[in-house]
């Protein structure tokens, strides 16, 4: 258990370096972007050339500001996209795309972030690298060095280095700087996406308004979901067990008109009847626990996930405090969200291991799947993950992902939740 926390730590902080690197290189980027901004303002009377500038200078900002808000979720950080929707049939460049932008106060809020950005992304950039690469100056330039005769002035706590045997102290030196560096490198990555989200995450207004177009999507995703799952258990019944026992009526029909001029036709019908009168039970109970699982009714969440994670191929542990019944409707969506991301993980993740945690505060339900797959999960990119925010969002919960190149891939889910009532336990059983 010690070495896997070592390992832990110890991709953490190299993750966290590599993206220190990053962070400085786009936070260069802002000084252009803030300059060109600039331009296109003043520009915008000068034969209107504003008008055309400015809408492209914008989209490369909101790609950078985007760009951050992603890196900032790998530490842990989720920052919302404030923007406010484009009206539709509105043209690419133009008066209508310029008032559109200079009015959104998203704008204004990237262009104040640009400078402030630069600067503390550079600088806390350059913290994050500066500990590990003293310490790998320490391990392995300046030994070499003072082995091919060179000379160096002093490192850490010897100065001056007289002798190549003080230089070949700076190992044990550059060893602790280098681990120092590692621990600290994924707070500093923290505190700077901790800083973005101070400019780039949405104001009050910005989150009502956002909430009020969220609650209208879900709404929609919930009435077409629900008609398709209508439109599913229609079509299950129809091509399956309505057939067979369309069948079976037919079968015990002729049957009855054999049975005393053919007994033994009879028999074979009504042997017949009976195998299809059992394909139909089967069908009809698979397609009932396509809709409410039979162990989510009889165990509950916590017992119902436990029993899907002995079923993965891949090794999944569960941790969970979630004791209790919760409202069918919620317990359902938690159960069949976990679920398919654990599909997800069997399927693309390419995973050793993943973990389960449940966890419940107050009102609030907090499930966490991870893996230390391949990474590169996008919502974006797949129906998967879309369709489990879509299923959450309709009980007003929410879903992040992170997930880097080379993993681990972490999805969190977020329910409002309540206790369900004996009557609500009782309904929610199964015959």
């Amino acid at each position: 258990m010690r070495g896997v926390e070592t390992r832990d730590w110890l991709r953490d902080g190299l993750r966290a370096v590599a993206a220190g690197l990053l962070g400085i290189v786009l936070a260069v980027l802002n000084f252009p972007l803030f300059v060109l901004f600039l331009v296109s303002l003043v520009l915008t009377p000068v034969l209107g050339i504003g008008l055309f500038l400015l809408p492209a200078v914008t989209a490369l900002i909101r790609l950078r500001a985007n760009a951050a808000r992603r890196v900032a979720g790998w530490h842990g950080v989720a920052i919302a996209r404030p923007y406010r929707p484009t009206p539709a049939g509105l043209a690419p460049v133009g008066w209508g795309r310029y008032k559109h932008i200079i009015t959104d106060p998203a704008t204004w809020r990237d262009f104040a972030w640009l400078l402030p950005g630069a600067v503390g992304g550079l600088m806390l950039g350059v913290l994050t690298l500066a500990l590990p690469a003293y310490g790998v100056e320490g391990i392995v330039l300046l030994p070499l060095w003072m082995y091919l005769g060179g000379e160096w002035s002093g490192y850490g706590v010897n100065w001056p280095i007289d002798s190549v045997s003080e230089g070949f102290l700076s190992l044990p030196q550059g060893a602790v700087f280098l681990l120092l560096g590692l621990v600290v490198a994924p707070h500093l990555r923290r505190f700077d996406a901790l800083f973005a989200r101070v400019f780039l995450a949405p104001t009050r207004a910005a989150e009502l308004r956002l909430r009020v177009t969220q609650l209208t999507v879900t709404r929609s995703d919930a009435v077409d979901a629900q008609a398709a799952e209508l439109r599913r258990i229609e079509r299950d019944l129809h091509d399956g067990a309505q057939a067979r026992l369309v069948s079976l009526g037919m079968a015990i029909g002729l049957a009855e008109e054999l049975v005393e001029r053919d007994p033994e036709t009879a028999r074979k019908l009504l042997a017949e009847a009976r195998e299809n009168s059992s394909t139909a039970l089967v069908e009809l109970r698979h397609l009932v626990r396509g809709i409410h699982p039979p162990v989510l009714a009889e165990r509950g969440l916590d017992g119902a996930v436990r029993a899907l994670a002995l079923t993965m191929a891949v090794p999944t542990t569960v941790d969970s405090d979630v004791t209790g019944r919760l409202e069918t409707p919620v317990e359902s969506a938690a159960y069949f969200a976990v679920a398919e991301a654990l599909t997800n993980v069997q399927r693309h993740s390419g995973a050793n291991v993943a973990y389960v945690s449940m966890h419940r505060t107050g009102d609030l339900l907090r499930l966490e799947v991870g893996d230390d797959g391949h990474g590169g999960a996008d919502p974006m990119r797949g129906t998967g993950l879309a369709g489990m925010e879509r299923r959450l969002a309709a009980f007003d919960g929410t879903m992040s992902v992170s997930s880097p190149p080379a993993g681990p891939t972490i999805v969190t889910m977020e329910l409002p939740c309540a206790s369900s009532s004996p009557r609500t336990m009782l309904s929610s059983g199964t015959d």
